[in-house]
């Protein structure tokens, strides 16, 4: 698959994005900067994109309010960037608390607009919000909503500062109001970052010689049910968990409810999962968990002799919390049946495909260590770059992937207007 341009760029960076656990920004272009763009102001009232808020192609559906006190306080992360000025009127420092990739965005705005104004710098008059000073299902709530002016509060500058969000990367971008101008984040990536793409310990797999298997009891070698991309059945050998964290950690995960079959899926936020498209005789489209609704249909394993996948409604979409521990296992085909559902086996990145060709090289030398082990060099490779990895943790490969995409990210933060559209 040769990488050509920007969109050979897209695919690169969404396979850095796909270490569980991990979660980082896109990046712009690779090779020499290119000449800023013209650049034109929003219009009062104008949004971008043309979208509500919270639909799927803006900042997403409401994920719920979060407390100081519940367990997805830890998606949050305070912001000490001192190129941005935070308004802070309740004294409490919640203005600084966002998800992360809030964060990302905000911190390159702030760069945008030093370099926009020289001696200007982005000031957060509303951030995260634990009071209920917003409406119904605000994504200040969440913390993946700002809103933002200039430290010179001259309004004039106001249209700019939108657009300059908008070439952040926000994800929605509305010119409120003429003292300030709102900004949104979708939360998959962010819950990535904290939550992982994984499914809990007691989850289930199919083996081939027959039975089921714990999926924390998986071991390299094991044959385990899953299927191709046209959605036939087929066992494919488990190679390793992209992350694990034993019992008794707690996670909060989806659950994902079929009547007929009867199943029911836990997996987390941003971890992809097989929904069946309007016309039949389309290939499975990959969704975040997040994402599926019900009324939509996953494949799950048919019952009687010949096994064959079938569309299943979803009757319920739910949040669980789970203390079995929370796993990620990688097989050969990118594929696994979980609890009789077709899962990915990939996560962040709402693309299974590109996610299956960044893992490419991973499955290449685990073959080539399967069928020649007597090749001493390879097998220290694997080895050394293993020796890195505690116990249990994000796998070594998937780390090296989000450190070369840290790497691509921190270099081309210097020049945030260097992104063509």
């Amino acid at each position: 698959m040769p990488l050509r341009g920007k969109a050979g760029l897209i695919v690169f960076l969404g396979a850095l994005l796909l270490s569980s656990g991990l979660a980082c920004g896109p990046g712009r272009g690779f090779g020499k900067r290119r000449h800023p763009k013209k650049l034109t102001p929003l219009a009062y009232k104008q949004f971008i994109p043309n979208v509500a808020e919270k639909t799927l192609g803006a900042s997403g559906r409401y994920e719920g309010k979060i407390s100081r006190t519940s367990e997805r306080f830890k998606e949050l992360t305070p912001n000490y960037n001192p190129d941005i000025i935070f308004k802070d009127e309740e004294n409490t420092g919640a203005d600084r608390l966002m998800t992360q990739r809030c964060k990302d965005k905000l911190n390159a705005l702030a760069i945008s607009v030093m370099n926009q104004w020289p001696g200007v710098k982005l000031r957060v008059t509303e951030g995260w919000d634990e009071d209920g000073h917003h409406s119904e299902e605000s994504l200040h709530y969440e913390g993946r909503a700002v809103d933002i002016t200039t430290s010179d509060r001259d309004r004039s500058k106001y249209g700019m500062l939108a657009r300059l969000a908008v070439e952040a990367g926000f994800d929605w971008v509305y010119y409120e109001s003429k003292a300030h101008i709102h900004c949104s984040v979708k939360a998959e990536n962010s819950v990535a970052a904290k939550s992982g793409g994984c499914f809990p310990g007691s989850a289930q797999v199919n083996l081939e010689q027959g039975g089921t298997k714990l999926v924390k009891d998986l071991s390299p070698g094991d044959r385990v049910l899953a299927a191709d991309v046209q959605g036939r059945l087929l066992y494919s050998e488990f190679l390793a968990f992209l992350d694990q964290e034993e019992p008794p950690m707690h996670k909060l995960f989806y659950v994902i409810e079929t009547q007929w079959p009867r199943t029911r899926l836990l997996l987390t936020a941003a971890h992809l999962l097989f929904v069946a498209p309007p016309q039949n005789h389309s290939q499975p489209r990959p969704i975040f968990a997040s994402r599926v609704q019900p009324g939509q249909r996953v494949y799950v394993l048919g019952q009687g002799e010949q096994a064959l996948l079938q569309a299943a409604v979803v009757q319920r979409v739910s949040l669980q919390e789970d203390a079995s521990g929370a796993y990620a296992p990688l097989t050969a085909q990118g594929t696994i049946l979980i609890n009789q559902v077709l899962a990915s086996c990939y996560a962040v990145i709402e693309e299974h495909s590109w996610a299956h060709w960044a893992f490419a090289p991973f499955r290449v030398a685990h073959a080539l260590l399967a069928t020649a082990p007597q090749r001493p060099l390879l097998a220290v490779l694997f080895a050394a770059a293993a020796a890195d990895d505690a116990p249990a943790g994000v796998h070594w490969y998937s780390r090296l992937l989000y450190r070369i995409g840290r790497w691509v990210l921190d270099s081309e933060m210097m020049h945030p207007l260097g992104m063509a559209s």
